[in-house]
């Protein structure tokens, strides 16, 4: 009976910590998991992410690396053992890394290769923040912790008693260099390996490294093979390990920075950004940049762990792109170029995919830091400048992965959302120049553009895979090119063919199944055809994902459906049909398929973006009390700021972008329109502060597990019965007042007036 009484008692603790409501928070970053979607794995993603230590938009971000250097998934939750500290550029573990390199103590034995230097270590002995990093390394009996900078970092290792204390340093395969300078306490090196290409034959990144301790032991390595006379090494593969006497306790410090540029530029930027600073001094910056940043957007009012969900997924959404610039000698920017090799002046960013990033990554920038953007935008034109073309995926420079011209909406978004102040005509230019050509490759320009512009889609049946997903793609583009140039004041003769294209969504509408199908040259449809097929003419997805990829025109796709009626009751079929697929297109199961399959959710496949916005086209129905339920029911489900808080793979910020806009009660529907379409706010209060200065609070203070729904909406203290609010309005600074309860309130949003934009119902 006691038993039973405790066992109780500990589960209404448990239960009580979860439901305790949050009041203001002064110290956002300590409610970050950076552990969060960590527990992944190539047949099931939970995330895909590793513990970023880094700051915001950093050069570089360190991490423990479990898996094989190499290997994508460079920290797994359930892993047992660190192989070394990595400086990684990695946005996700399908594209993999470039210019990493990983640093490991270890004592006793001489251990440098990987297996042998792995240690086992527990997550209890494990310290993970945004901007520090400690845990114990059981096999050597030593705590590494580190804390980052943009370009640089410092490290302090607290060794045992020992004569035997080392630091490995690795710069891994694919052709590398390390050089040991024992006076100088110092080591040097460059890495040249990358996974995705092509990239110049001048690729590296260089490091150095700074001990505060004198070396008793220097050696390099090459392969498996260690060195006890050459203290500088150029081969396939590198190292170098430097040893010490060591008392207990005893903690030795390393600083280290890197740059694409030179070894020069890589001290150049150490003693920029470390100077003289101590480790904690090093720590204390790094957190005050961390909390700055986070200051933006506040939450008050909500739960234990929806406070930490929001704080994590924020924290996610401020990596990608990551700066590849650097800042000379002359307090100049400048960047190696991934298309030419060459150092340049301006900025220049890397790792992101537009197909990703677009729908919400990039309007959360625009919103809440524009600023950045703005750099962002300006490394796009230098992008196009040396590549010839924009990127859609930039890792670092062009990869052959994904679908879309997408870059199009990228740059109007940031146009039309405001933003100033660079070269925007070279931007229309190169937007213009990616809708009309294909590429250097498949993934840049436009696949298939002869078709699609000639026959208005991209034809199933001429061997361009992905063909429908292409044709939808191509025409939000097309209309987001337009948008950019009605704003730029181009003139009609110029534009109205991107207006005309931006309809081409309808040569895919398939009345018979009220989907979008695949369509053959002659304009037949595919056959046969199944909506419940992943991939062929679609992208990771099927037809129940991709038919709602018309951001531009829901009232058009509504009205080719039969109406707003049967529009809601499709939308609600994606959450009433069981969670089936058709995998033969892939052979197999893939890991967007299992993550849909094990939701429960029907064919709602969060997980992956094609989908991601489907919830809020209930306000585009007269049904907006709908979308306010499955908002609430996916940020419920799918997302935890644990080790599997998410429900597919978070890539480079835009499933957590996802998240912080929904829990502020709006979302981006349509990028490169003045718009976002409400859903409900999450929490009690938020504050938003934008970079203008001016504060957008958004009050819910009914807000609750069970009052979901909106029942009234002030905007400045006067009665606001939209399904929409605009970016303009909202940057003049505003006051949301939420009335919010159980019920849904079937009467507000539900006419046509209220409904969010659609360019054929645009006045």
């Amino acid at each position: 009976m006691i038993k039973k009484l405790l066992t109780a008692t500990l589960v209404l603790a448990g239960l009580g910590l979860s439901a305790q409501t949050v009041g203001k928070i002064t110290d956002p970053v300590e409610w970050i998991n950076p552990l969060m979607g960590t527990q992944s794995k190539p047949d099931l993603s939970n995330g895909n992410t590793y513990p970023a230590i880094a700051v915001p938009w950093g050069m570089n971000f360190w991490t423990p690396q479990t898996g094989k250097m190499g290997n994508g998934w460079a920290y797994t939750y359930d892993a047992d053992k660190i192989r070394g500290f990595k400086q990684t550029h990695q946005p996700s573990p399908w594209m993999n890394d470039y210019g990493q390199f990983a640093i490991m103590p270890v004592t006793g034995k001489l251990k440098f290769t990987e297996d042998d230097r792995a240690s086992w270590f527990t997550h209890k002995a494990e310290v993970a923040k945004p901007y520090y990093y400690s845990v114990y390394l059981a096999d050597a009996n030593v705590t590494t912790e580190i804390t980052p900078t943009e370009r640089a970092a410092q490290f302090r290792f607290t060794y045992p008693q020992t004569d035997s204390a080392f630091v490995v340093v690795d710069a891994l395969n694919k052709g590398s260099y390390i050089k040991i300078i024992p006076e100088e306490r110092k080591i040097i090196g460059y890495t040249s390996k990358y996974a995705r290409g092509p990239l110049p034959s001048n690729f590296k990144n260089y490091f150095v490294i700074y001990f505060d301790k004198a070396f008793t032991v220097a050696k390099t390595w090459s392969g498996n093979k260690l060195s006890a006379t050459d203290l500088e090494l150029q081969s396939d593969h590198t190292g170098a390990v430097i040893g010490f006497k060591t008392k207990n306790g005893e903690k030795v410090h390393a600083k280290v920075a890197s740059s694409f540029i030179s070894f020069e530029q890589a001290e150049l930027n150490l003693k920029r950004e470390l100077a003289n600073d101590s480790f904690d001094a090093t720590k204390t910056k790094a957190k005050a940049i961390w909390n700055k940043t986070l200051s933006r957007i506040s939450v008050e009012g909500g739960t234990v762990d929806q406070t930490r969900t929001f704080y994590s997924s924020f924290y996610r959404t401020l990596f990608f792109p990551n700066k590849l610039y650097e800042i000379d000698a002359n307090n100049k920017i400048v960047h190696w170029s991934p298309y030419n090799g060459k150092i340049l002046p301006g900025y220049m960013f890397a790792g992101t995919g537009f197909w990703d990033t677009f729908r919400a990554l990039y309007p959360f920038l625009n919103l809440v830091y524009p600023s950045i953007n703005k750099e962002m935008q300006e490394g796009l034109i230098n992008d196009y400048k040396e590549g010839g073309f924009l990127p859609e995926w930039s890792s670092p420079g062009f990869a052959d992965i994904m679908i879309g011209n997408n870059s199009a909406s990228v740059v109007a978004d940031a146009y039309i959302k405001g933003i100033r102040g660079y070269d925007i005509e070279t931007l229309w230019d190169a937007v213009k120049h990616g809708a009309n050509n294909e590429g250097p490759m498949t993934a840049v320009g436009r696949k298939g553009v002869k078709y699609y512009n000639e026959l208005g889609y991209v034809p199933y049946d001429v061997k361009i895979n992905e063909n429908a997903a292409r044709t939808l793609e191509y025409a939000y583009d097309d209309f987001a090119i337009y948008q950019l140039g009605k704003a730029l004041g181009k003139p009609e003769s110029e534009i109205g063919i991107y207006a005309k294209r931006a309809m081409n969504y309808k040569n895919l509408f398939d009345p018979a199944s009220g989907l979008m199908r695949g369509k053959n040259q002659d304009g037949t449809f595919q056959s046969p055809f199944s909506p419940f097929k992943w991939g062929d003419a679609f992208t990771e997805g099927n037809s129940w994902h991709y038919s709602w990829s018309v951001f531009q025109d829901i009232a058009g796709l509504a009205k080719l459906m039969g109406g707003k009626e049967k529009f809601v009751q499709k939308l609600d079929s994606v959450f009433t049909l069981p969670p089936i697929f058709d995998d033969t297109y892939y052979g197999g199961v893939i890991h967007e398929i299992r993550e849909m399959q094990i939701a429960n959710m029907g064919q709602y496949a969060h997980g992956n973006q094609p989908i991601q916005h489907m919830i809020y086209l209930y306000n585009y129905g007269g049904a907006p009390w709908k979308a306010q339920y499955w908002v609430r029911e996916a940020m419920n489900r799918l997302y935890h700021a644990t080790p599997d808080g998410y429900c597919g793979d978070e890539d480079n910020g835009q499933t957590s972008a996802w998240y912080v806009f929904s829990a502020m009660g709006f979302y981006p529907v349509t990028p490169a329109v003045d718009q976002y379409v409400i859903g409900a706010p999450l929490f009690k209060k938020v504050t938003l502060n934008l970079e203008n200065g001016k504060t957008v609070v958004i009050n819910a203070p009914t807000n609750s597990a069970d009052n979901r729904y909106i029942q009234s909406l002030k905007v400045n203290g006067v009665s606001y019965d939209k399904n929409w609010l605009s970016h303009s309005a909202l940057q003049k600074g505003a006051v949301l007042d939420f009335g919010m309860a159980a019920t849904p309130n079937k009467t507000r949003g539900t006419s046509e007036s209220a409904f969010p934009y659609s360019f054929s119902t645009a006045k």
